[in-house]
């Protein structure tokens, strides 16, 4: 695996799931040769959906080349799908990035980019059908890659995200290090992180807890698909 430096470019957008950001933040940063940029259109503080603030290093103007950029996901990514000119940087920063990427419903933003068509991918298991409106072929894993495509599921598995772009870029041994050294050892003390595993009556509150939301984005995915037609 090639040693030569490597920049990575994170998209920071208001109401951010800062988690979706931050876990693979935290393996990019540790990776031997690797400068992370955190993006946005403009230098000043950007609030994720909790409340945290954030500061970008550089904007859409000023951002340099990139060798893999990242969409997160979360609540402000229905506004996003909409905004014209952060689709417009990630559609012309995909054209020189080896790798395209994004963490949880940061791939619905990819998607209206016009960039999934015809890829595999995945995110959050909540929205996870919505995919196929925007041409992409939605597939229920932690981390899915086709090509170079990268994408994963919902909010923590950015860090197995991150490992597995990590694991491709420099080498398993070197993914595996980082691991060891964030003790990425995950022993949850429920087992219901996924509809796969979780009760069938919890699963069914979260959907109706969430019901109104999803809709919400659903619109928003729908017209994203109509501007692809």
């Amino acid at each position: 695996m090639t040693s030569s430096p490597l920049s990575v470019g994170l998209l920071l957008f208001p109401a951010l799931t800062q988690l979706d950001l931050t876990g693979p933040y935290e393996v990019f940063a540790r990776t031997p040769g690797v400068t992370v940029h955190l993006i946005w259109k403009t230098s000043d503080p950007v609030v994720a959906d909790r409340g945290m603030a954030i500061l970008p290093s550089t904007t859409f103007d000023r951002c340099p080349p990139l060798d893999v950029l990242c969409v997160p996901g979360g609540p402000g990514q229905i506004a996003l799908m909409e905004d014209e000119q952060t689709l417009a940087f990630i559609r012309r920063k995909s054209e020189e990035v080896s790798l395209i990427t994004s963490v949880c419903t940061g791939s619905l933003v990819l998607g209206a980019a016009g960039l999934l068509q015809g890829y595999k991918a995945t995110t959050h298991w909540a929205s996870l059908d919505q995919l196929a409106l925007l041409g992409a072929q939605p597939v229920a894993e932690r981390v899915v890659e086709d090509r170079n495509r990268i994408t994963g599921a919902g909010v923590t598995s950015g860090i197995d995200f991150a490992l597995s772009v990590v694991a491709r870029l420099r080498g398993a041994e070197v993914a595996q290090n980082i691991q060891l050294q964030m003790e990425y050892d995950p022993a949850p003390p429920f087992a219901c992180g996924s509809p796969r595993v979780a009760p069938a009556e919890l699963t069914a509150q979260a959907r109706q807890q969430s019901a109104a939301f999803i809709a919400k984005r659903f619109e928003v995915t729908k017209r994203a698909a109509e501007k692809l037609r």
